[in-house]
């Protein structure tokens, strides 16, 4: 739309812009500062409607994981900032490039805090966004996006917010706006990465581990031809939210422990610890011990100042994953050859035969058998992750959790993964295995799935209880804590009247059969699995 000079508005240019930098599906649920925003919604661009900004924040986050590119997300000033901000969390600690965008009251009004005034609009999100910002003109809007795009992109990929007035869009734009290409790499320090790869040399018991950002970088394949010629065991960084190494693979050895002391055992013997695309450590809870055992050292390769930064032990060097390891390759010796202990896989006997509640074993080994090996993997099921064991990933870009530790993120963040795959011609199921407390917090979000059609399968843990909680009560020796019991959910039910096809199973046969039916199916399934109760591993 042009004002009535034919000039051209600030919602025009914007709305060009967003098309140059194929910003062109937008996540939200619309509010009344933001109609004028969203008015005469062009036909190119897509609106993804999410009953609420914390499913639409993490369906966004979805998105741009599966796609790789910057999302869009649009929400109502700062009430849904406010409802947004606990998945905002989780998509900054997971290097997620968002444009997160709210409305604000009209200008002539704010100085009299009318009523849905987003009151200090570039602070509410901090610290949880790399950039915050309000235009003090209209006309300033369009570059806002300019930079809000270059900042979200740039190394380390992260959320980015801007406070837009709702009277902003109808002004005359000052003209086209300024498109800029910007590098979302940054390469190694040369001299300092030929001191780490003679240090790796020279190692004669060492250790690798990979991290998150190796499979955000797209050096899932770096990372396998790195570790295959080092010859040294391979393992997953702790509480993982994408995996970045295939783990039916022969150098793979399992995940660090999530505790200081847990860590320290399993690097001791070691006498060189790599960490490539990860903190030093991802540690909860608090187990006292040592950071690094004796006669170890450490070397760190992250994209991130600040958890290089943070790390309390060894030395770092900052570099995209990708880059570095693609240089690590040339610079080291082949020690392929290197003998290793064989991997040690503890025999688990799992009953098949009972009947709800089932066993997790059971349940997570049947999964295993089902699944197709071309599948994403969500899994938000907090007290199971020791039964991840069963679900190997074997491909890049196919395991995601949240970055965070807060529930809510992975049923949303599932449909944002589908949504990511169907706008990159990519045809596969995505298995969301959810904690029937986790699948309370986004509920809303299967209702996008079911309008949608996505190809998601969520399999709901129905255990009845917080149980990873009543473990933590365990460990923190504090007994009587309330509120763990979740009696009375009728799961299927609440995902029948959100749309979607869904089961309770009785066995592990039906279970089975249900979840084949879903691969293919037109749309969603909800399976729900009675589930026992069983403490989790918090080693």
């Amino acid at each position: 739309m042009t004002n009535q000079r034919n000039q051209p508005t600030v919602q025009d240019v914007t709305y060009d812009l967003l098309r140059t930098l194929e910003l062109t599906t937008i996540f939200g649920n619309p509010g009344s500062t933001e109609e004028t925003f969203l008015k005469n919604f062009p036909d190119d661009f897509t609106y993804v409607l999410g009953l609420q900004e914390a499913s639409v924040l993490a369906m966004a986050d979805g998105f741009a994981q599966s796609t790789g590119k910057p999302a869009l997300v649009n929400v109502h000033t700062g009430a849904g900032t406010g409802n947004a901000m606990g998945n905002l969390i989780a998509a900054y600690q997971g290097n997620t490039p968002l444009i997160v965008t709210a409305g604000q009251q009209t200008r002539e009004m704010v100085g009299v805090d009318p009523y849905l005034t987003n009151k200090d609009a570039t602070l509410m999100p901090l610290p949880w966004v790399k950039w915050a910002y309000e235009p003090a003109r209209a006309e300033d809007v369009p570059a806002a996006f300019m930079r809000a795009y270059a900042v979200a992109l740039q190394p380390p990929a992260g959320p980015v917010y801007l406070s837009i007035p709702l009277d902003d869009w109808d002004k005359p734009a000052l003209g086209p706006a300024v498109v800029r290409t910007v590098s979302y790499r940054v390469g190694p320090d040369a001299a300092r990465l030929r001191e780490f790869a003679a240090r790796i040399d020279a190692a004669q018991n060492p250790m690798v581990v990979l991290g998150p950002e190796v499979d955000r970088a797209g050096a899932w394949d770096a990372g396998v031809a790195f570790a295959e010629k080092f010859g040294a065991p391979v393992y997953n960084c702790p509480l993982a939210d994408r995996v970045s190494f295939p783990e039916n693979h022969r150098l793979y050895r399992g995940t660090v422990p999530m505790t200081i002391s847990g860590a320290t055992e399993l690097m001791r013997g070691h006498d060189l610890v790599i960490v490539i695309g990860a903190q030093v450590f991802r540690y909860y809870p608090y187990v006292a011990g040592e950071y690094l055992p004796d006669g170890s050292d450490l070397l760190q390769m992250t994209a991130d100042p600040e958890i290089s930064g943070a790390a309390p032990v060894g030395d770092s060097l900052l570099g995209d994953p990708l880059l570095v390891l693609e240089q690590l390759i040339d610079l080291i010796s082949d020690h392929s050859d290197r003998q290793l202990p064989a991997a040690q896989v503890p025999a688990v006997e799992v009953d098949r035969t009972e009947s709800a509640p089932l066993s997790t074993d059971a349940v997570w080994s049947t999964l295993a058998d089902v699944r197709p090996a071309d599948t994403a993997l969500v899994m938000e099921s907090t007290s199971t992750l020791a039964e991840l064991r069963w679900l190997l990933t074997t491909r890049p870009a196919s395991f995601f959790a949240t970055a965070s530790g807060g529930i809510g993120w992975g049923v949303p963040g599932a449909v944002g993964v589908a949504l990511g795959d169907r706008a990159r011609g990519v045809n596969r199921t995505v298995v969301a295995t959810i904690g029937d407390g986790s699948f309370q917090y986004s509920i809303q979000a299967i209702y996008t799935a079911a309008q949608h059609k996505l190809p998601v399968v969520f399999v709901v843990m129905r255990n009845g209880e917080y149980s990873v909680l009543k473990s933590f009560a365990l460990l923190e020796k504090t007994p009587g804590v309330p509120g763990l019991e979740l009696p009375g959910l009728d799961i299927e039910s609440l995902a029948i009247g959100f749309g979607c096809h869904a089961v309770t199973v009785g066995d592990i046969d039906q279970l089975a059969k249900e979840f084949n039916a879903a691969l293919g199916a037109d749309g969603p399934t909800v399976i729900v699995v009675p589930t026992k109760p069983k403490p989790a591993n918090l080693g």
